[in-house]
């Protein structure tokens, strides 16, 4: 399987491990230039654990955020899916914390400081801020949720929102 490389605006072939993170640039043309290689790497594969396995690597090691990961729905409840970062919780229930309240709101949540968001599951304390992206299936109910946190404060932004909105939909696609 082959992926697209861009590098000043030119397009490459190349193999599928290789990843151009632009330095030197913003957040929003660091994900500008993901997209196309997340979508090469996934375009070709049925799998979806490898694809959400490859995605969770690809922005922990764009963006070196402190935990990345998919939590997917199964036997009524959040069940860690693929995510690169330090040990989760396993099991979410649908009403507890931000993976839940995204998951029963089925919209995006961010929270500049998960200390004040009512009923946070502290799976690490050195998360302090989380964006959760709920990804649909194609019939519009949540298939899973993406969650994402930072060892930062208040490291979340429109830019990102809206970046791993585009990549839910890259998923939804594939399911």
């Amino acid at each position: 399987m082959t992926s697209v490389l861009i590098r000043n605006n030119a397009v490459f072939d190349t193999m599928a491990e290789t990843l151009f993170i632009p330095t030197d640039t913003s957040r929003k043309e660091v994900y500008e230039a993901l997209f196309p290689q997340i979508e090469a790497l996934i375009v070709d594969e049925s799998d979806l654990t490898a694809n959400l396995a490859n995605i969770t690597a690809v922005l922990k090691e764009a963006f070196g955020f402190f935990w990345v990961g998919f939590y997917l729905v199964k036997e009524g409840q959040l069940v860690l899916g693929p995510f690169q970062g330090p040990i989760a919780c396993t099991r979410i229930p649908f009403h507890k914390g931000v993976c839940g309240a995204s998951y029963s709101r089925a919209e995006t949540i961010v929270v500049p400081d998960v200390e004040q968001f009512p009923g946070h599951i502290a799976c690490s304390s050195a998360s302090r801020s989380e964006i959760v992206v709920p990804v649909f299936h194609r019939n519009g109910t949540v298939a899973m949720v993406l969650d994402v946190d930072s060892d930062q404060l208040d490291d979340f932004s429109e830019t990102d929102r809206e970046a791993l909105e585009k990549v839910a939909a890259l998923i939804t696609r594939k399911l």
